[in-house]
């Protein structure tokens, strides 16, 4: 697993249909080693670090798109990977980026704001229903990452309910009350997550 690209973005005003919005999902690779701080990396601003506009997911999204440019960061993440699998990484799975440290917590679902770069909102139906999710990691120690560093596992979360099962529990309404069971024992799941399952184990078990 490893670094392709590390991408920064600003916020910038743009035109949605008659209304100007704030959005900072325009982001460019940028080169050398970027200080990654709790909320973010240097020259970026969003409250969480997202990686996964994965290199595997570009092929994918091309042939979707082909006539549509997709360069890295294109996906509004701030490191474009190889070897990150959504299947294969747990919720709570810890990893060490160049000299960071951080934390899987969250698939990234998609907004309306990808379907204002893209200039066609049907994106975000066919992002959400695709299976691809992006991913949502916490900094959990500040560090420099920089393009072509290797991405290292530390450890695995036990309770074994990756990413893609998030999404999987979520957009196809499943009644699976064991794994949405596991998914409220992870500790870095956040809380609105829990709350969805437990609402959920409370109506499928009545």
């Amino acid at each position: 697993m490893k670094i392709l690209s590390v991408n920064v973005g600003l916020p910038r005003e743009v035109l949605f249909g008659e209304e100007i919005v704030t959005t900072g999902i325009f982001k460019e690779p940028v080169e050398g080693r970027v200080k990654l701080r709790k909320l973010n990396l240097d020259g970026d601003k969003q409250a969480d670090l997202t990686v996964h506009g994965a290199k595997e997911h570009y092929g994918y999204w091309q042939r979707e798109f082909p006539n549509i440019s997709l360069p890295w960061g294109m996906f509004d993440e701030n490191l474009t990977t190889e070897g990150l699998n959504e299947n294969m990484i747990n919720i709570g799975d810890r990893f060490r980026i160049g000299s960071a440290e951080v934390v899987a917590t969250q698939p990234r679902m998609p907004c309306y704001k990808l379907g204002v770069k893209f200039g066609r909102m049907d994106v975000v139906r066919r992002f959400l229903t695709s299976g691809r999710p992006r991913i949502y990691f916490k900094v959990s120690q500040e560090g420099e990452v920089e393009a072509g560093e290797s991405i290292e596992l530390i450890s695995k979360d036990e309770n074994n309910i990756t990413v893609k099962d998030i999404v999987r529990l979520y957009v196809k309404n499943n009644k699976d009350v064991e794994s949405m069971q596991r998914a409220i024992r992870v500790k870095d799941l956040p809380i609105g997550w829990k709350n969805h399952f437990r609402k959920q184990i409370k109506q499928l078990t009545k």
